[in-house]
């Protein structure tokens, strides 16, 4: 037999909290509240009705009758950065040096960029940190093409005609050569 459900305290605030819900979560945590109290719900039922996993009901029940409400405004939601190293105007200002010496025709070094990281937070870090850092900023690892900037295609064309015919001893694909005794 299951333990009856606790919080019978917070069943009015929670009935009022369904009446006046603005999000989602908001009415999820008024509802995982009142369904077991109200309707003797256990806690896998009410995580059915209301579309989330029972351990996240039980999550939803005790911050509600802790008077804590779910997602009020943006920045509690999950997410973001949490184990920064710098912030990311910190990380334009760090970057700005590196930048400018590429626009002006340097080559950008990641190997530099991790030296300098680790001088500015002193400590070690890995050179993924490094590359993640670059790519936040838009920064992206230029390849050289697949032809050079000053080919002439025309005259590869021309080239190509006039220089000469295929040597007609060559064997062709699928045939042999007869052994010749």
């Amino acid at each position: 037999m299951s333990r009856l459900a606790s919080g019978i305290d917070a069943l009015a605030r929670a009935q009022q909290a369904i009446a006046s819900a603005q999000t989602i979560e908001q009415l999820r945590q008024a509802q995982a509240v009142v369904l077991p109290l109200e309707y003797g719900l256990s806690i896998v039922q009410t995580a059915q009705l209301i579309g989330v996993s029972p351990g996240w009901v039980c999550r939803l029940r005790v911050k509600f009758i802790e008077g804590k409400v779910v997602n009020t405004d943006a920045q509690s939601a999950r997410g973001g950065r949490k184990r920064e190293n710098l912030s990311v105007d910190q990380e334009r200002e760090f970057l700005a040096p590196f930048f400018e010496k590429a626009s002006r025709g340097g080559i950008l070094v990641a190997g530099e960029i991790k030296v300098a990281l680790e001088a500015k937070l002193g400590r070690s870090v890995a050179r993924a940190s490094v590359y993640n850092l670059l790519h936040r900023h838009n920064w992206r690892k230029l390849v050289p093409d697949k032809h050079h900037r000053q080919s002439d295609p025309e005259a590869q064309v021309e080239w190509k005609k006039n220089s000469g015919q295929r040597s007609t001893t060559s064997v062709k694909a699928g045939q042999r050569k007869s052994p010749s005794n």
